[in-house]
């Protein structure tokens, strides 16, 4: 018979699910990915006191879409999923700054800036992650293969 849980316990795991079944992930993430949830999150900021100084909508949806990448990557969601989105969604970011005349020169480049390093960090994750897979796939079937040869 198990042993019911306490309500503490219920709380704690009923505060780290959200309304899909995703659970908070802080514990499991890796020094890279904490510094691409925090350049998401800075250039999200910046996004959405640009919306705020100058009621311009795209910076208002660029400032979500960042914050809400963040959001999910510090949950169970699949980050490669995440890392293949969020490389387009940021580099249209820099496309329509530049189609835009380059406005807020300044701040625009430091804003560009973490977006190119938010890139590289989501390649780099994206690879790495995938590789991961790769291998823990590859560990699995020969486990699998010595197991049943064994059985043999």
């Amino acid at each position: 018979m198990e042993k019911p849980m306490s309500i503490t316990t219920q709380v704690k795991e009923e505060l780290t699910k959200n309304t899909i079944g995703l659970r908070l992930n802080f514990g499991g993430l890796t020094r890279v990915q904490w510094s691409a949830m925090t350049l998401a999150t800075i250039t999200g900021g910046i996004h959405l006191y640009l919306y705020a100084t100058q009621s311009f909508i795209p910076f208002l949806l660029a400032g979500l879409g960042f914050l809400a990448l963040a959001g999910l990557m510090a949950t169970t969601f699949d980050h490669r999923v995440l890392y293949l989105g969020g490389i387009p969604f940021t580099l249209a970011q820099i496309g329509a700054w530049i189609q835009l005349g380059m406005p807020d020169f300044m701040f625009g480049v430091a804003d560009k800036t973490v977006q190119v390093v938010l890139i590289a960090l989501f390649a780099y994750l994206y690879v790495s992650e995938r590789r991961s897979k790769t291998l823990d796939a590859d560990t699995h079937s020969q486990t699998s293969d010595i197991e049943i040869g064994r059985a043999a």
